[in-house]
């Protein structure tokens, strides 16, 4: 089913049962984490090897998704992971404000498992076109620096060699 195999997705849920649910539909298809709190989460994303996705509960005690969301996004490393509030908020407000504040997608409990395999395999084939974009801009960037190296270069040996001419002269 997906793409790319081994792409990880970190679930955010205080409720175990919801952890597991999620995590035995993904895990056939993707590489599962899972925390039990935003802090815990955050811990997770602090570390190498970020995950390609994060469906996060909007309702956890201490810290809810929204205070989860915001912390990553303030982060460089982590304010380009994609995602997906995951919620039994079924309100229309609701599902706005979470996509104002920037997740790619709202996702009501309980959950239909193939539509959210479905927003799932969006999203991440999304992720990897602005990866791949990403990366070919840095290469384009560096090449178009290198060029520029070059024609510097050249514009300078050429100034020289007139001059050189025009003393000869």
């Amino acid at each position: 089913m997906p793409t790319v195999p081994f792409q990880t997705i970190l679930i955010v849920d205080d409720l175990p049962e919801n952890l597991t649910v999620l995590s035995e539909l993904l895990h056939p298809y993707y590489r599962v984490r899972v925390a039990t709190s935003g802090e815990k989460a955050l811990r997770i994303v602090g570390q190498p090897n970020y995950p390609d996705l994060i469906l996060l509960d909007v309702m956890m005690p201490d810290m809810d998704g929204y205070q989860v969301f915001e912390r990553l996004r303030a982060n460089p490393a982590t304010s380009n992971i994609p995602v997906i509030f995951v919620t039994a908020m079924d309100s229309v407000e609701s599902e706005l404000h979470a996509l104002d504040v920037g997740a790619v997608d709202y996702i009501t409990k309980p959950i239909v498992p193939s539509i959210v395999l479905a927003r799932i395999r969006t999203q991440l084939e999304l992720k990897q076109a602005r990866d791949r974009l990403t990366d070919q801009n840095t290469w384009l960037e560096a090449e178009i620096a290198k060029r520029l190296a070059e024609n510097e270069l050249i514009q300078e040996v050429s100034i020289r060699a007139l001059a050189h001419l025009a003393e000869i002269r």
